[in-house]
């Protein structure tokens, strides 16, 4: 799930080496959150506009965990 998100979030962005990912230990509802780290220029392509790039990439990642039947959420720090 990790090298998913950072292969799409490096498609994204101009920086590929300021994409960084990590990951939370499960929450008491069984939900991993993964926080992607880009560089301060790039913020703007990984979000879109009106965040439909975000959304696009959350989507992705919900439908890839639910094949693992994990539950994930995806922040943009």
């Amino acid at each position: 799930m990790e090298k998913l998100l950072v292969a799409i979030a490096s498609g994204l962005v101009d920086d590929k080496s300021a994409v960084n990912v990590t990951v939370d230990e499960p929450n008491e509802e069984g939900v991993i959150v993964y926080h992607l780290h880009v560089a301060p220029d790039d913020m703007g392509r990984v979000i879109g506009k009106q965040g439909r790039i975000s959304k696009a990439l959350r989507v992705v990642m919900r439908s890839a965990a639910a094949r693992e039947n994990k539950r994930i959420a995806v922040e943009i720090d």
